[in-house]
């Protein structure tokens, strides 16, 4: 008996050295890209959750957040932006290079590898994602990324592991767009494509076997309404230092809760591994059991959110909307918007709705944006006497009972309108509501769902005020194009413009074309930097604060190194391992 025991562990033996031997084999066919992070181990299940279900896992069509946290586990780019060191690095393609005009750039594309279906990897895949992308009838949020001067990118194909990119203008930043354009399979979405079906491919029901990418998972299965499981993908084209292939989790399971706090508490109990996007108040919760409960919180600073106030410039009010046009005409004097900056108590905001973890603002890019910041934008401290002179050198009087009026009389009150969903942005519109009246304005916060704030803002403009956010995914500015050109479709104080509508909006617009195509750093920061200083003087939108990002991770996980660019926790997802307890 222990003679056949010893015949099967020595066949056992054979037959894993062989099979190792074929790994390695293959795997020197393969151009690999090796990682630096520490060397971990095989096994276990990685879980996280969610404040709503993925929508979809289709790279072409996906909006919504949730949907982009799970698909780009499954998917891959061209050159990647490490969000630990904000700086471009090789991923799917291994080297490019540039033309001295930065009209052209090619990209040499790793050999050997493949999608998660075993299928090869090559520079047909490449051309027809990009066919995809620019493709207008599909509408892909991409587009816009690809096109200047209402030219597209060409692509061209070289050789089977060589494409070409030719662009309409130089473009500084060039190489992160690489980062937001994932490789589709051709094999497996070209019939889609050309039945004018790719939209509806690749929903949450379709079979696994009928999904592929280039990430280090792929689909498991889908359990609706409750989670989304993804497991290892055994072709995946990164390996660590001692040439172990990644990833080392065998799988990732996303849990949908139904709330922020009910997702602190799942991270409280041990269901869930790492959290993200916490905010203040349930991190101090949290943070009193990280010691008993085994788990670790970080506060890694101010990232690339801005929260701000925004007053209605919308030109398409009068007629419509008379009322909203006539305060209209308070909101479009610039002394006004100062007036209101200047009565702001940004160090009190940080402090009670921040519990000090956040930075006060006075202009769009926040200090989590080292290569972008313009340090010399004043920071003046809050005053209600600077705020009092200048609405009096506006034209603005108050009445005996301290209440503020036009010059024609009328007294000044508005209303601010926020997402009920968020409740630090409401409880920013409160103290602003509270700030303003010590001014002698009348303000009053209307909490709205989510999609009723959204449209009136975006669509219907029924709105005086706004106190809302946003987040740049990227620290470089292009990205930001669409808010600050006055044609950009997220030019929220005056959409739809089909001219600068002042002087001021014509300077960004010139400075914001000439630093896309300024390829000198210097240079173009400081064509950004007299960005930030028309916005902190001319107040478009009034930025008052942004939120540190704080995460939490169980102890024993291991290459965990959150950033503050997102993906905040999950970007290095295949070098994840669990160390033994």
């Amino acid at each position: 008996m222990r003679r056949d025991i010893r015949l099967i562990l020595v066949f056992l033996a054979l037959v894993t050295g062989a099979l190792w031997a074929q790994t390695k084999a293959a795997a020197a066919k393969e151009e690999l890209q090796r990682t630096t992070g520490e060397v971990g181990q095989y096994g276990g299940r990685l879980v996280i959750s969610q404040r709503a279900e993925a929508k979809t896992l289709n790279p072409v069509t996906a909006i919504d957040r949730p949907s982009r946290e799970v698909m780009y586990r499954t998917q891959a780019d061209l050159i990647h932006i490490n969000r630990v060191t904000q700086r471009t690095e090789p991923a799917l393609a291994k080297s490019w290079t540039a033309s001295n005009d930065g009209l052209e750039y090619a990209l040499r594309l790793r050999r050997g590898i493949r999608f998660s279906d075993g299928q090869p990897f090559n520079a047909d895949d490449v051309v027809f994602s990009f066919q995809v992308y620019l493709d207008q009838n599909v509408h892909s949020p991409q587009r816009d990324l690809l096109i200047a001067r209402d030219q597209k990118i060409t692509v061209q194909k070289a050789d089977p592991y060589t494409v070409v990119f030719k662009l309409a203008r130089p473009d500084a930043a060039a190489e992160r767009l690489f980062d937001s354009v994932v490789v589709l399979p051709k094999h497996l979405l070209e019939k889609a494509y050309h039945d004018g079906t790719l939209g509806q491919a690749w929903s949450l029901t379709t079979p696994p076997g009928q999904i592929a990418g280039l990430g280090p998972f792929r689909l498991k299965n889908y359990v609706p309404g409750e989670q989304i499981t993804l497991e290892r993908n055994p072709y995946y084209w990164k390996v660590d230092a001692k040439d172990n292939r990644l990833p080392y989790l065998n799988e990732i399971t996303f849990l949908v809760v139904a709330s922020e706090d009910a997702e602190a508490i799942r991270f409280q109990t041990g269901d869930t591994d790492v959290i993200s996007r916490l905010n203040s108040e349930n991190y101090a919760l949290l943070a009193k059991d990280q010691q008993s409960r085994g788990y670790t919180l970080e506060d890694l600073g101010p990232g690339l959110e801005y929260n701000f106030i925004l007053f209605n410039l919308n030109d398409d009010t009068r007629g419509r909307l008379p009322d909203i046009a006539r305060k209209q005409a308070w909101f479009r004097e610039v002394k006004f918007r100062q007036a209101v900056s200047a009565a702001i108590d940004r160090s009190d905001i940080v402090r009670l709705v921040y519990q000090g973890r956040g930075e006060p603002l006075w202009a769009q890019v926040t200090a989590g944006n080292k290569l972008w910041l313009n340090t010399k934008i004043p920071k003046p401290a809050r005053s209600l006497n600077r705020a009092r002179e200048l609405l009096k050198s506006a034209g603005f009087t108050w009445n005996k009972d301290g209440k503020l009026g036009d010059h024609n009389g009328q007294l000044v009150e508005f209303s601010i309108v926020s997402s009920s969903s968020n409740s630090q942005r409401m409880q920013i519109a409160n103290m602003v509501q509270q700030d303003l009246a010590r001014l002698g304005i009348e303000v009053s916060v209307v909490p709205l769902e989510f999609r009723s704030f959204l449209e009136r803002v975006t669509q219907t403009h029924e709105y005086e005020a706004a106190v809302m956010g946003l987040v740049n995914g990227d620290v470089d500015p292009n990205p930001e194009m669409n808010v600050w050109m006055s044609s950009g479709a997220t030019h929220l104080w005056n959409l739809g413009e089909k001219k600068p509508a002042t002087p001021w909006e014509e300077e960004i617009d010139k400075l914001m074309e000439q630093q896309i195509v300024t390829l000198n750093y210097p240079a173009r920061k400081k064509l950004y930097d007299r960005v930030q200083e028309i916005v902190a003087d001319e107040l478009p939108i009034i930025c008052v604060a942004s939120p540190d990002i704080l995460v939490g991770s169980k102890k024993n996980l291991g290459n965990f190194r959150p950033a503050i660019l997102d993906p905040y926790t999950l970007h290095n997802v295949e070098e994840l391992f669990w160390k033994p307890k």
